[in-house]
């Protein structure tokens, strides 16, 4: 019983990384960006939300709301004023803009609030439980890995059931082409951008409910992200939640052989995905 607690904690930590990497992976399926700043960006909507909650009073999941809209509108003139600046062929200029970006959020949030790790209050929430036979869940995790189904499946939804997808679509297969048939590129890349920072508020949502957060965060949320997409296949997007579920089972079962396996184990199940299917699990350009 206990290693099927610990394969069920290992499956609902894998929703959280897949949350964090649901962006990314949307992102570099349409675009072909690499965005370095992705997880300073996920700390940074974490911030946002804190400052929501602290000052307005706002319940954690209304200030998140709030927050969304915000953050889309971040990422759009993000990508409309920058980011399409650096895309092309040659994929040095993105990385470098976005590493230049990741310092910029990282020192801009250090002056803002000093390095002191915070935490968002999600009062009964935090410590809520379901039993299933044996095993009991924490309703924070549940609702974290819900989520990511539901971020997963409309985001699907929206790339093959509307004409704003057919758009993706289009231009993800060929830019030139998509701009003889009237599609703007430029504006197209913006708004996947913006649903990115979307997403990103979701996952800063649950990690500032479930750890403690800090300006310097970022790096390691990147890190998971990039794990997490690269197991599933670049572009999945139902690739990013199972690479996100083998991270998370990884990281749990060799927490419970020995704690300080943690995190090396997620990375060793990285590393033998990548060594027998470098392309991951299920590459496709857009799941």
């Amino acid at each position: 019983m206990n290693w099927l607690d610990t394969l069920l904690q290992g499956v609902l930590l894998g929703g959280l990384y897949a949350l964090f990497a649901a962006g990314l992976s949307l992102v570099f399926g349409i675009m072909r960006l690499v965005n370095l700043a992705h997880g300073d960006l996920i700390v940074l909507a974490a911030f946002l939300i804190l400052v929501l909650v602290s000052l307005l009073g706002l319940d954690p999941f209304l200030a998140a709301l709030v927050a969304a809209p915000l953050m889309f509108a971040a990422g759009w003139l993000l990508q409309y004023h920058l980011l399409n600046r650096t895309l092309g062929k040659d994929i040095l200029p993105p990385l470098l803009v976005t590493f230049g970006l990741s310092i910029v959020i990282q020192n801009g949030l250090l002056e803002s609030f000093t390095a002191d790790s915070r935490r968002i209050s999600a009062g009964a929430l935090e410590t809520a439980s379901l039993q299933f036979g044996g095993v009991n869940a924490g309703l924070m995790p549940l609702l974290t890995f819900a989520s990511a189904v539901l971020v997963i499946v409309g985001l699907n939804q929206l790339i093959y059931r509307t004409e704003l997808g057919r758009a993706f679509r289009a231009t993800s297969d060929d830019v030139v082409t998509a701009s003889l048939m009237g599609i703007r590129p430029n504006s197209i890349f913006a708004i996947a951008t913006g649903l990115a920072m979307m997403i990103v508020t979701v996952a800063a949502l649950y990690l500032g409910m479930r750890a403690n957060f800090d300006p310097t965060a970022g790096p390691a949320r990147l890190i998971y992200a990039f794990e997490a997409v690269i197991i599933g296949g670049l572009g999945s997007l139902w690739g990013t939640l199972a690479g996100g579920v083998i991270l998370g089972v990884a990281q749990t079962f060799g927490a419970a052989i020995n704690p300080e396996w943690q995190i090396l184990a997620g990375h060793i199940a990285f590393l033998l995905v990548l060594l027998f299917r470098p392309r991951g699990l299920f590459p496709r350009a857009v799941d």
